[in-house]
C-alpha cells in the first residue's frame, strides 16, 4: 500500500475544518476487523487506509445523538473536499437543534450525522497502484462502512460516479437505508446511446492517459466547469490530493471503468444498480446543475423514471459543480428534516390522486363536466351540432373552417396514432406548433391518451426554448419545419414528428422519426387505450419568463377541467358564444368549453402583430360573441382601428364579452378597445399561469376604483370558483419581506403585502423546481395555496389591488415602496407613454429614479430634459432622486408588455454612477 500525504487533511483548506478529517484502516479482504484512527491519530499497519469527514464525534462529545447519518460519495476527480459545506451546515444545525429541543429518544430533531469517505486510489486514501472496477468500489464502500459500525437509519448522498457507488450501498443495505439524495450523476447509459462527448475523448486512445493521470488535464477541465470560477484557494484545495501523476492513476482509473458499451466489464454491476435503484421506495431528493456537459437532463430524467417519488430541484445556471455552484446542503438538509419526520413518505404532488379522488378539495373525479374533451365528444355526438364549425383557421387566404365531428375524428385518429407509434400515459410531447386546427387536434389527442402536453411560447425566444425543453425533457416533440430546424440545432430532445410534410432529405437533416399525416394514419380505426384520471398530470405549461427563466408548471386533468367550468360560469360560455383569442394560453380552450373558437390572423408570439382588421375578420367569420386578447396586442389593435371598414364595426358590434389578459391594462386603453365593440362588456381578469384566472373586474368597476385614493391597479374580486380558498395577503416587513401572517380580514386591508391565491385551477406544481415550490407555499394557510410573488393590498370592499412584483419593491429609509402606484402618478404627465420607478443604492436606503418612455420618443437614453424633470417631479407620490429617458422600455417576451424593472434598476445606477449612457 502507497501512503500520500499527511494521514489527514492539512489546517488551511477553505472551508474544512480539520477536526472533522479521520482515517480508517479496513482489513485486506474488507473483514471487520482493523483498527480507527481520528485527527492524525495512528493506523493500522495494514490494509486499505481509507480517509473521510465525520462530524460524528464531534457530535458526540457535545453529547447530541444524531437521527441518521448521511453517506456522501465524491466521483472523480474530486474527493469529500466536495462535501465540507454539508459537513459544517450539520453540525451547526445539530448544536442549535439540540440547545432548542434537548435530547429525545432516537436522536436531536434535525441532527445528522454526515460521513463523507475519499474512495480507494482518491482523495487522501490509499493507493495501491492498480484499477479498481465497479464491483471492486461497491465492496470498498460495503467494507468500509461494516469496519466503520455504521448503522441505520442512513440517507446515501452521490455525485458523479459517486452517485452510482452511493446507490449501490442503497440498494444492497435496504435494513439501513432511509433515504437516497443524488447531485448530477447517472445510473444508466441506454443501448445505442453514445456517452457524452467529453467523456469520449477522455477514452480516447493517446489521450486517456495523458490526459488523466500523466498531466492534470482532465482535472483541471472538471475543475473549469463552476459557474462562476472557483475562487483559487478553493480550486488548490480540490488539487492537494492529485499532485502528481502518481496521486492521479486513481483518475485514469475511474476513466477507465466508465461503462462506455454493453460489452464493459463493469456494465453487468452499473445494470444491477440501475435495476436497483428502480425499486427503493425510500424518499429521494435531486439536486441537478442543467449546465453539466457530461450528465445532461438526460440522465436526470431517466432518474425521476425509476425514482417517481424525488422532490427535484434544476438549479438554472448550475453545471457539472453543482455543490459549488450553489448551496446544496441547506436544501438537503431541509429535506432530511422531513425524511426524518416522516413526510417525505408521503407522495409527490401530482401523484396522489392514483384513487381518482381530488384531495384537494373533497371532490370525486373532474368535477362539474367531466374531462376537459367532454364538451368536444358532446358536440361531436350531437346530430345538430356535429357539422357546424368548431375551429377555424385565418392563417390563409380565407377561413379554413373544421367541424365537430371533423376535429373529433382526427382527434381519435391521432391518439391511437400516437399510442402505435409508442405513446404512453405520463410520456412527454412538446408542442412547437402554431395555434389553428393542428395544435387543437394535437392537444386533445395527446389529453385523451394519458400523454403530458408541454407547451412553450416561441415568444422565449432560443435560448428559452432550449432551456424550457431541456427542463421539461419531453420523450416526443411535434414541430414545423421551422420549430425541428431549432430542434436540430439546439439538440432539444424528444422523438421528432413533423407537423408539415417533408421531402426525404429534409426529413432526414432534420432528424424527424415521423410525419403527423402518417402518425393520424396508423391510428384510424384503432381503439384509444384507457383515458387518464383526473389526477394524472395533463400538461406542463411555462410561464413567461418576465421574472427570471421561465418556469414550467404543472396542471392535472382535474384542475385543467376546474379552469374550463370556472371560465364557462363566471363568462357564460355558451355553444353558440364563439370565440376569438390572440392570447396563446386560451386560445386552446374552444373545444373544451364546446364552442367555436378562432385565432386571428397574427403571430401569437408577436401579440403586436395583431391589427383592428384582423380581429374583426376574426369575428365575423366565426360570429363569436368573446374576444380575448392580451394588452400588448390591444394597443396595436387600437392604433389599427382606422383600417376598418364598416362591415368590420358592424362585425364587432355584435361582440358581447370582451376580455384582456396578461398583464394590467388602463381603463383609457381598456376604454378605447370597448368603443371597438361598444355593445360588449369589457372584462380584465386577473391571473398567472401558475393560476389563470384569480379575480376580475369589468370597465365600470375599474372607472369605480379610479376614484379611491388607494394606489396600484384594481384586479377586482376573487371570481367564481376561487372562493374555495380565494385571496389574501402577507404583509411586508421594513426589509420588504412577506412575513406577515396572510389574511383577508380588516387587518391587512390597505396593507402593502404579497398576494396569495387558492383555488380548485390552481397549479399542482413546478416542474423540477422543489424549492421554487416550497418557497411558493411557504407559511401559507390551511389547503393548498400559493405565493404570487405580487404585491398589492385589499380593500375594505374585498378588492385587490396590485402594485407591483416582491422583487421590484423598493426598500427605503421610510419602509418598503411597491413601483405601480408612483408610476400611476407620473404616467399623468401629457409627455409621459410609459414609467417605471426603481430603486438604486443599499438595501434599506434606496432612493426612487424614474425611468420615462415618452410618447414622442427620443433618440438616446439618459437624463430627462430638465423641464420634463421638474414636471415629473412635481407630479410623482414620491420623492424622485432622478428622472431617465430610454428609447424604448425593456420588456418580457411573451406579452411586450410587462417592463423589465430589474433591468431598468441595473442600468439606472450605472449612469448615476457615472458609467457609459447606452440602452437599457
Amino acid at each position: 500500500m502507497v501512503r500520500i500525504g499527511a494521514s489527514t487533511v492539512p489546517p488551511g483548506l477553505p472551508g474544512l475544518d480539520p477536526r472533522f478529517s479521520h482515517v480508517l484502516c479496513v482489513p485486506d479482504g474488507g473483514s471487520p476487523a482493523g483498527a480507527r484512527a481520528s485527527g492524525g491519530a495512528g493506523v493500522a499497519a495494514s490494509g486499505d487506509e481509507w480517509h473521510y469527514l465525520d462530524n460524528g464525534p464531534d457530535l458526540a462529545a457535545r453529547g447530541i445523538e444524531p437521527v441518521g447519518t448521511v453517506l456522501a460519495v465524491h466521483g472523480n476527480p474530486t474527493w469529500s473536499y466536495l462535501w465540507r459545506d454539508l459537513v459544517d451546515l450539520a453540525t451547526e444545525r445539530a448544536v442549535v437543534a439540540a440547545a432548542a429541543t434537548g435530547e429525545r429518544p432516537g436522536g436531536v430533531p434535525g441532527a445528522w450525522r454526515v460521513v463523507a469517505v475519499d474512495q480507494l486510489e482518491m482523495g487522501l486514501s490509499a493507493r495501491s497502484g492498480r484499477h479498481r472496477t465497479l464491483p471492486e468500489r461497491v465492496a470498498d464502500l460495503g467494507a468500509f462502512t461494516a469496519e466503520l459500525g455504521l448503522s441505520g437509519p442512513v440517507v446515501t448522498l452521490g455525485h458523479d460516479w459517486g452517485g452510482v457507488v452511493s446507490l449501490s450501498w442503497a440498494v444492497d443495505h435496504p435494513e439501513l437505508l432511509t433515504g437516497v439524495a443524488l447531485l448530477n450523476t447517472a445510473v444508466h447509459q441506454p443501448d445505442g446511446v453514445a456517452i457524452p462527448a467529453p467523456l469520449r475523448l477522455a477514452l480516447a486512445p493517446g489521450v486517456h492517459r495523458a490526459g488523466t493521470s500523466s498531466t492534470p488535464a482532465f482535472l483541471e477541465t472538471t475543475l473549469a466547469l463552476a459557474h462562476p470560477r472557483l475562487p483559487a484557494d478553493v480550486a488548490d484545495a480540490y488539487r492537494l490530493p492529485y499532485r502528481t501523476a502518481d496521486d492521479r492513476a486513481g483518475i485514469e482509473g475511474f476513466v477507465a471503468d466508465i461503462p462506455a458499451d454493453a460489452e464493459h466489464p463493469s456494465r453487468p454491476e452499473l445494470d444491477r444498480i440501475a435495476t436497483g435503484v428502480a425499486a427503493l421506495d425510500v424518499p429521494a431528493l435531486l439536486l441537478w446543475g442543467p449546465r453539466d456537459p457530461v450528465f445532461s437532463d438526460r440522465y436526470l430524467d431517466d432518474l425521476i423514471g425509476r425514482l417517481p417519488q424525488a422532490r427535484v430541484h434544476r438549479f438554472e445556471g448550475a453545471g457539472h459543480l453543482v455543490a459549488e455552484d450553489v448551496d446544496y446542503a441547506a436544501p438537503v438538509l431541509d429535506w432530511l428534516r422531513g425524511v426524518a419526520l416522516g413526510a417525505e413518505q408521503e407522495p409527490v404532488p401530482g401523484m396522489e390522486g392514483q384513487s381518482g379522488r381530488n384531495l384537494l378539495f373533497g371532490t370525486e373525479g373532474f368535477g362539474g363536466r367531466g374531462p376537459i374533451w367532454t364538451g368536444l365528444d358532446e358536440r361531436a355526438a350531437d346530430p345538430a351540432t356535429r357539422a357546424e364549425s368548431a375551429v377555424l383557421d385565418m392563417s390563409g387566404s380565407g377561413p379554413g373552417t373544421v367541424t365537430w365531428r371533423a376535429l373529433d375524428r382526427q382527434v381519435r385518429r391521432i391518439a391511437a396514432g400516437l399510442h402505435s407509434i409508442g405513446v404512453r400515459r405520463g410520456d412527454r410531447v412538446s408542442l412547437l406548433v402554431q395555434p389553428g386546427p393542428t395544435l387543437t387536434a394535437l392537444v386533445y389527442a395527446c389529453l385523451r391518451i394519458g400523454a403530458v402536453v408541454v407547451v412553450a411560447d416561441a415568444g422565449l425566444g432560443v435560448r428559452g426554448l432550449t432551456r424550457a425543453q431541456r427542463g421539461a425533457w419531453p420523450q416526443y416533440l411535434v414541430g414545423q419545419t421551422k420549430a425541428l430546424a431549432a430542434a436540430r440545432a439546439c439538440g432539444w430532445p424528444g422523438v421528432r414528428i413533423s407537423a408539415d410534410p417533408l421531402d426525404a432529405v429534409t426529413r432526414r437533416a432534420l432528424g424527424v422519426h415521423h410525419e403527423l399525416v402518417d402518425v393520424a394514419r396508423a391510428g384510424e380505426g384503432h381503439e384509444l387505450p384507457p383515458e387518464p384520471g383526473p389526477q394524472d398530470e395533463a400538461a406542463v405549461l411555462f410561464t413567461s419568463g418576465s421574472t427570471g427563466p421561465a418556469k414550467g408548471v404543472v396542471y392535472t386533468h382535474a384542475q385543467l377541467s376546474a379552469l374550463r367550468d370556472v371560465l364557462a360560469g363566471h363568462y357564460a360560455v355558451r355553444p353558440e358564444s364563439g370565440l376569438v383569442t390572440g392570447f396563446a394560453p386560451f386560445a386552446l380552450l374552444g373545444p373544451a368549453l364546446g364552442t367555436r373558437s378562432v385565432t386571428p390572423d397574427m403571430d401569437v408570439s408577436a401579440p403586436r402583430t395583431l391589427t383592428a382588421r384582423a380581429v374583426a375578420d376574426a369575428v365575423r367569420a366565426s360570429d363569436a360573441r368573446i374576444v380575448f386578447l392580451s394588452p400588448a396586442a390591444i394597443l396595436n389593435v387600437v392604433a389599427t382601428a382606422d383600417a376598418l371598414g364598416d362591415a368590420d364595426r358592424e362585425a364587432l358590434e355584435r361582440v358581447e364579452t370582451f376580455l384582456s389578459t396578461g398583464a394590467p391594462i388602463s381603463a383609457e386603453l381598456l376604454g378605447s378597445a370597448q368603443a371597438l365593440m361598444p355593445n360588449a362588456r369589457a372584462h380584465t381578469p386577473y391571473g398567472m399561469t401558475e393560476c389563470l384566472l384569480v379575480t376580475d373586474i369589468d370597465l365600470d368597476g375599474i372607472r369605480e376604483a379610479a376614484s379611491a385614493p388607494d394606489d396600484g391597479v384594481c384586479v377586482g374580486r376573487p371570481i367564481m370558483g376561487a372562493a374555495v380558498g380565494g385571496v389574501t395577503v402577507s404583509a411586508l416587513d421594513d426589509d420588504g419581506a412577506a412575513t406577515g401572517p396572510p389574511s383577508s380580514g380588516p387587518e391587512v386591508h390597505g396593507v402593502l403585502g404579497e398576494v396569495l391565491v387558492s383555488a380548485p385551477h390552481l397549479k399542482q406544481r413546478y416542474d423540477r423546481l422543489w424549492l421554487t415550490d416550497r418557497a411558493a407555499e411557504r407559511d401559507t394557510p390551511p389547503g393548498r395555496w400559493h405565493r404570487t410573488g405580487d404585491v398589492g393590498h385589499l380593500d375594505a370592499e374585498g378588492r385587490l389591488w396590485i402594485e407591483g412584483r416582491l422583487a421590484h419593491v423598493l426598500t427605503t429609509a421610510e419602509g418598503p415602496l411597491a413601483p405601480v402606484g408612483p408610476e400611476q402618478t407620473i404616467e399623468r404627465v401629457a409627455a409621459v407613454r410609459r414609467a417605471a420607478v426603481v430603486g438604486v443604492g443599499p438595501a434599506g436606503v434606496q432612493q426612487a429614479v424614474a425611468v420615462l418612455e415618452l410618447a414622442d420618443g427620443v433618440r438616446r437614453p439618459g437624463l430627462a430634459p430638465e423641464g420634463l424633470g421638474a414636471a415629473v417631479r412635481a407630479t410623482s407620490s414620491v420623492p424622485l432622486a432622478a428622472v431617465l429617458v430610454v428609447p424604448q422600455m425593456p420588456t418580457d417576451v411573451r406579452h411586450n408588455s410587462k417592463i423589465d424593472r430589474a433591468r431598468l434598476a441595473r442600468w439606472a445606477d450605472g449612469v448615476l454612477a457615472g458609467g457609459r449612457v447606452g440602452a437599457p
